[in-house]
């Protein structure tokens, strides 16, 4: 069967769907979008995620492309054409099609959007996280508006395929001071020796993943300590345990960062707990 998106109002092959050679997310990459992880027939946290869209959408004031609840049903049409049982739906949306210029186009130009889904394997992931994964750090070099999630990702395209050639699933930035920010795709913590769990605050420095504020909930449900602050990558080498978080891993434990072993250099046993409770707390809409 083949795979099968949605293109500003079609749903099209996979194959055939395409975009204007002079849309402003090709041209520009003006735009932003979301992925929400599909597990067992439920789209995770979808709510949380298209409020962030939201936001996304007017810190770059980009307009909806559908009423919200029309965005809703095309994304559980998606999702049903593709028989995604366990995967992740990906929305786009951009500031639409009109001539190349820096300046917004005019006054009533329709933002584009596309939408897909794919399958996953979850058992392939839980043995992922099994093993633990390992990171490599890299300096920061973004711009200031992590906190908007765009489509403008170059940076952390070459910060993954650095990760990749070194034989590590993440890179981990770090700013001039030392401190680690996050992850290329994912949100970065570790849990002190006394049992805190670290994760840098969420204003414009990172953004605010969706599964980190779940994992939020997560914590205290399980009476977890959790401390919104920097810390170095001296730090996480020395930690209890390390683990990332992001719609498509989860928790998924650090067991090295930059070849440094974190504790045994075995997954630990807080972020083993957290991703097993994880989706008892998690919201989760049919469908």
């Amino acid at each position: 069967m083949p795979r099968i998106a949605y293109v500003n109002g079609r749903y099209l092959a996979h194959r055939d769907a395409t975009v204007h050679i002079e849309d402003r997310g090709y041209q520009f990459a003006d735009g932003v979008y979301e992925v929400c992880e599909v597990a067992q027939g439920f789209i995770v946290d979808m709510t949380r995620h298209l409020d962030r869209l939201n936001r996304s959408l007017n810190e770059l004031a980009i307009g909806w492309p559908l009423h919200r609840s029309a965005l809703v049903t095309v994304m559980r049409e998606v999702i049903r054409r593709n028989r995604v049982a366990n995967g992740l739906v990906y929305l786009q949306v951009t500031r639409g099609v009109a001539p190349r210029d820096h300046a917004f186009p005019p006054a009533g130009t329709r933002p584009s959007l596309v939408v897909t889904a794919k399958k996953s394997d979850p058992v392939a992931a839980a043995a992922k996280a099994e093993g633990g994964v390992k990171v490599i750090t890299v300096a920061e070099n973004r711009w200031d508006r992590v906190d908007i999630k765009t489509v403008g990702l170059l940076p952390n395209v070459l910060a993954k395929q650095q990760a990749r050639e070194k034989g590590a699933h993440e890179a981990w930035f770090v700013d001039a001071g030392g401190n680690v920010t996050e992850g290329a795709s994912t949100n970065a913590w570790i849990v002190t020796r006394d049992g805190v769990l670290v994760t840098r605050p969420a204003e414009h420095g990172i953004l605010r993943g969706i599964t980190r504020t779940t994992v939020f909930d997560v914590a205290r449900k399980h009476g977890l300590a959790i401390e919104e602050r920097g810390f170095s990558v001296e730090e996480a080498w020395t930690a209890r345990e390390a683990f990332i978080t992001s719609a498509t891993s989860i928790v998924m434990p650090v067991v090295a960062i930059d070849e440094h072993s974190v504790a045994n250099g075995q997954p630990g046993s807080i972020a083993i707990s957290l991703r097993a409770a994880f989706f008892d707390v998690a919201e989760k809409s049919p469908a």
